[in-house]
């Protein structure tokens, strides 16, 4: 094949899948393994790290629209269906990719918001996940670039040592992460949690320390992980008084070593940086991690990603 004709391949992959195993890892996820013929050109094993996927659920009549698959431009035919058609479209990190002669599957760790206020159609839709039900992923397609097509955050580059952070949305990117790592990676890696029956297996390098952190009660997000991060870099006074709920913006914290959210100017590094942090979560405790770490200690702000994956008390969309 020519390189002309590669480059004019879909970025996407936009796949109906199908489910093939279910099983509750733990009270609060449930990892679901999809599989399917037109998974087959379905991302790279071994290069995940933190990748992100759409996921199409079906609407309530459990058809699934008709969606462009031939070119990129299914985000517009998708917004072509009516609404009550189209059904609901969130988005995950992938936790294992497998590739073999018989096929690709895929793992997703879904986290089961199953509280008043909390749920959602995904969470609704994995709490009932079984055995051949189908819905669309879209990802990136083997043998593109991770330039071409972005879905990957995790760029430590020439980094000694690297700090993760999240919540149990952000745990499936960690892992996935710590498991792709170079096995020298140092650093450690802090994942809040809702029980300490949430604590999963990561096959971590030797060097990084990965530090679980259940919520006790009630208990509101943040409250174990800004602490724990702040005393790790030496602040351990900061996480006194952590209070996540003066974020008055419902827009999600999203900011890169090359890309800000906020429209902020970015500075080019004058050296690399000898330790990368990556954060994501609950968007108002990414936000006062943000401001600890650059406003209080003086980080570099290229040297961290940032990263809200939702809101809490407001409906994630796409």
């Amino acid at each position: 094949m020519s390189a002309e004709t590669t480059t004019e391949r879909p970025t996407y992959v936009l796949a109906r899948a199908e489910v093939r195993a279910v099983a509750r890892v733990s009270p609060n996820f449930v990892r679901v393994t999809f599989g399917g013929d037109e998974l087959f050109e379905f991302g790279t094993p071994g290069d995940v790290f933190d990748s992100r996927i759409k996921i199409v659920f079906p609407p309530a009549s459990g058809i699934l629209p008709d969606l462009d698959r031939e070119t990129d431009n299914w985000w517009a035919s998708y917004l072509a269906v009516p609404e009550d058609e189209r059904g609901s479209m969130r988005t995950y990190s992938v936790r294992e990719l497998r590739v073999t002669d018989a096929g690709t599957e895929l793992d997703v760790d879904f986290v089961l918001h199953l509280a008043p206020g909390l749920s959602g159609p995904a969470s609704r839709w994995a709490d009932a996940a079984a055995v051949g039900q189908e819905l669309f992923i879209v990802g990136p397609r083997r043998g593109i670039p991770a330039s071409a097509h972005g879905g990957a955050e995790f760029e430590p580059g020439t980094a000694a040592s690297v700090v993760l952070a999240g919540d149990e949305t952000a745990a499936p990117a960690i892992a996935r992460i710590l498991e792709d790592a170079p096995r020298d990676l140092r650093g450690c890696a802090f994942i809040e949690v809702p029980s300490a029956d949430d604590v999963l297996p990561i096959a971590a390098p030797a060097g990084v320390e990965v530090r679980w952190l259940p919520r006790t009660g009630e208990q509101a997000h943040g409250l174990q992980l800004i602490p724990a991060v702040l005393e790790y870099l030496g602040d351990a006074d900061a996480g006194d008084d952590v209070d996540v709920t003066d974020i008055e913006s419902e827009d999600l914290l999203w900011e890169t070593p090359d890309y800000s959210g906020l429209g902020e100017d970015i500075a080019v590094a004058n050296a690399p940086p000898e330790r990368y942090f990556w954060i994501a979560g609950e968007s108002g405790v990414v936000t006062t991690l943000r401001r600890h770490l650059v406003k209080d200690l003086g980080i570099d702000r290229g040297q961290v990603a940032f990263m809200g994956y939702w809101r809490r008390g407001v409906a994630m969309r796409g």
